[in-house]
């Protein structure tokens, strides 16, 4: 990491409340989360967000989907980081290696019909539009078009867009301050999302 962090042993006050929230097995604190320490508001900021986001029980979209949107959109940035976090955790979540194989290269080659639904894929192309080209709004509106056409409703629409948004976000945190995974445990995730306010990661 390219600036000064606070490790959790180091701790005290908010900083060490929001580390208590959101660590996982053995205190561990991904990295990512740690690149906000010396700005605690900013880390609760992103987790709020990342939670509603992508852990909520309101959401219809799968969240082994959700996390595909993620690998997807991270790829396309060139985020190491928060490409393998999100696999390891759509690989938990689809509990199946050779369908999760499948998913990945599917992603990689952007052969989406490869291992996705036509929504899905929809879905794909969209969150792939809007992180190459978010001034494009013809290309974004026939994707958005193209989604509704699949059947998807707008609701889900806005879950796709919005989950799309924050990983462009989080890959930008990640990528501009140097952030790697060094210590960190892959996949984990806050897993309770009946409770929006549980943000701890197993």
């Amino acid at each position: 990491m390219w600036i000064a962090h606070v490790p959790y042993p180091e701790a005290t006050g908010r900083l060490k409340q929001l580390y208590d929230r959101i660590k996982g097995p053995g205190d561990n604190v991904d990295n990512i989360m740690l690149a906000h320490s010396l700005r605690p508001h900013t880390m609760e900021g992103h987790m709020t967000i990342y939670k509603y986001v992508l852990h909520h029980t309101a959401n219809a979209t799968p969240k082994w989907f959700l996390e595909a949107i993620g690998v997807l959109v991270s790829l396309i940035n060139g985020c190491a980081y928060c490409a393998e976090h999100h696999f390891a955790g759509l690989r938990r979540l689809v509990g199946d290696e050779p369908r999760s194989a499948g998913i990945r290269a599917a992603l990689d080659a952007r052969t989406f019909a490869a291992a996705f639904d036509a929504a899905q894929t929809a879905a794909l192309r969209y969150a792939a539009a809007l992180t190459e080209a978010p001034q494009d709004a013809p290309r974004l509106k026939a994707c958005v078009d193209a989604m509704r056409a699949a059947g998807l409703d707008d609701g889900r629409i806005l879950e796709i867009n919005q989950v799309t948004a924050y990983f462009n976000y989080a890959n930008r945190t990640v990528s501009g301050l140097g952030v790697t995974t060094d210590g960190d445990i892959l996949g984990l995730s806050p897993g309770n999302s009946d409770n929006p306010d549980d943000w701890s990661h197993g």
